[in-house]
């Protein structure tokens, strides 16, 4: 008969226990000061760097894109605020603060054209052209950081991709699934139809229509029916070049 461990055997097993618990909160502390010190290093070499570099930073669009990725692998967001050390040394807050009043703007001046939705290339595009005389240049990346910010303010600013379109949002307009596919069907021509949609989706007639009529009711879509086949093309200027470039002289 296997005889049972006695108090003094329950003892040690608990001391060794307490004792092996000890050891891994000791270890466990002794990686995270080592992970902190080596943060901390990070950081310093991080604002060493930043002053090296500043005016690379603020003028050129890729190196300033790896400096961003760089902050985010140890946790620092120069945009957090728009004051305090980054704001300081690099003027970056303000950089995005222009830059989202512009976006504002291009998205109020263009939303009678495409409804509040514009493709994310022809927002760049458009600021491009009212930054031409700046020598800051400014990126896709930029365009995406400066809208990030925007959303603290409620207002509805949103990025959304369909299909191989990154599009920005400026109204809180609620987009289905079939309105999607519609508008990544769009992407082709800059416009569908009724029965191409029918075709390709394999949708029924009352479905499209309803899908349609939704995204015109929206002001995302502008009909045009002068054509000698009689069918009705639906514009989506949010995804068409023929808009786009009717938006950018404006």
């Amino acid at each position: 008969m296997r005889r049972r461990p006695g108090i003094g055997g329950l003892q040690k097993a608990a001391a060794a226990r307490d004792q092996y618990r000890l050891l891994g909160e000791n270890v466990a502390k002794l990686r995270t000061d080592m992970m902190k010190e080596q943060l901390a290093t990070f950081r310093s070499q991080l604002e060493e760097f930043a002053r090296k570099h500043k005016n690379d930073i603020r003028k050129n669009p890729a190196f300033r894109a790896q400096f961003h990725e760089m902050c985010s692998n140890i946790g620092v967001d120069p945009l957090a605020s728009n004051k305090g050390f980054w704001a300081e040394l690099l003027g970056i807050g303000d950089f995005y603060y222009e830059l989202g009043v512009q976006i504002i703007e291009v998205c109020m001046l263009t939303r009678s054209h495409n409804g509040g939705l514009i493709s994310l290339q022809e927002l760049c595009n458009h600021l491009r052209q009212r930054r031409k005389k700046d020598r800051e240049a400014v990126t896709e990346d930029d365009c995406l950081r400066a809208i990030s910010k925007l959303k603290v303010l409620g207002s509805g600013f949103e990025v959304i991709t369909i299909g191989k379109k990154k599009l920005v949002r400026s109204v809180p307009t609620e987009l289905n699934k079939d309105h999607n596919q519609i508008l990544e069907l769009a992407q082709g021509q800059g416009f569908v139809i009724v029965e191409e949609v029918q075709r390709r989706l394999s949708w029924t007639s009352g479905r499209v229509i309803d899908a349609l009529e939704t995204l015109l009711e929206e002001g995302l879509a502008m009909i045009d029916n002068g054509h000698k086949d009689g069918k009705c093309r639906y514009w989506f200027p949010c995804v068409s070049s023929v808009y786009s470039s009717i938006g950018s002289d404006t």
